[in-house]
């Protein structure tokens, strides 16, 4: 067991997707994320992170055959921690694109940074759990530390910052310790937690396609830069697939496409999708 983790079974190859589920609802993303990712046919394991998520929501990503590893928290500070709890964080950095669902738990995200023990493996491809794989992404295990998307759903100016919703690493002790003598300083404040964390640990980081992390918004402010032949990965950044919310209509190819991995409804062809009006 390495510190912090505690894994239900080995791995069985040396390459995994990773992604982190931290409540029931990030759970039942997550499964729909691997349901994804094995209709690839990838040999990669697929690997949730997980902190005190109920055990009904554990079971069926077991029965998808996730590789589960309990997670803690990392060991912040008070003062770090009160930082980044929602409320503070959103005063001082307000969302005011789109709307983070309540369950949302920022200080929650930093966990994602203990996919660099995971010494196992040799290369592994981070994804968030409010994401679908919609094509084999097996490549990027070649891809070289640090590799993500630009933060691309507005306009041409976002290609600038990446979204880490997915990006590429190598697991290493030296690099987890690195990172978490960097995080937690005194008077430190990481404006978007782990993306902006990540983006500074790592400044002359690759950039992937958009469409290795294509941002759901594109489909409504980038309706030109959509083509359901060419995304790898769709990312349901700000409201997820899961909720009633105001954009749900506008969304609704999208939204029906992820229930179908949620096993919620008929499984869709991408293919037969419409395009963005």
């Amino acid at each position: 067991m390495t510190d912090g983790l505690q894994p239900e079974r080995a791995a069985s190859s040396r390459n995994a997707y990773v992604t982190l589920a931290t409540n029931a609802d990030y759970a039942l993303g997550a499964l729909a994320l691997v349901n994804s990712i094995k209709a690839t046919g990838t040999a990669a394991d697929c690997v949730v992170l997980h902190t005190e998520v109920p055990e009904a929501s554990l079971a069926p990503l077991r029965v998808a055959g996730a590789r589960l590893i309990r997670t803690e928290l990392l060991e912040t500070s008070p003062e770090f921690n009160a930082t980044h709890a929602r409320d503070a964080l959103h005063a001082r950095a307000a969302f005011t694109k789109g709307v983070k669902p309540p369950f949302h738990t920022p200080l929650d995200n930093f966990a994602k940074l203990r996919l660099w023990q995971l010494t196992e493996y040799a290369s592994v491809v981070f994804i968030d759990a409010d994401a679908i794989m919609l094509k084999n992404c097996d490549m990027l295990f070649a891809y070289p530390e640090f590799c993500a998307a630009p933060n691309v759903y507005e306009s041409v100016a976002d290609f600038h910052r990446l979204n880490s919703g997915v990006f590429t690493a190598r697991p290493s002790l030296e690099t987890f310790a690195a990172m978490l003598d960097r995080l937690d300083r005194p008077g430190v404040f990481w404006r978007r937690t782990d993306q902006t964390f990540l983006e500074t640990f790592f400044p002359d980081w690759h950039g992937l396609p958009v469409f290795c992390n294509m941002l759901q918004y594109v489909w409504l402010n980038l309706p030109d830069l959509w083509a359901w032949e060419e995304i790898r990965i769709l990312h349901f950044q700000y409201e997820k697939p899961w909720q009633d919310h105001a954009k749900a209509a506008q969304m609704r190819p999208l939204i029906d496409l992820w229930r179908g991995f949620a096993g919620q409804g008929p499984r869709l062809d991408p293919a037969r999708l419409p395009a963005p009006e």
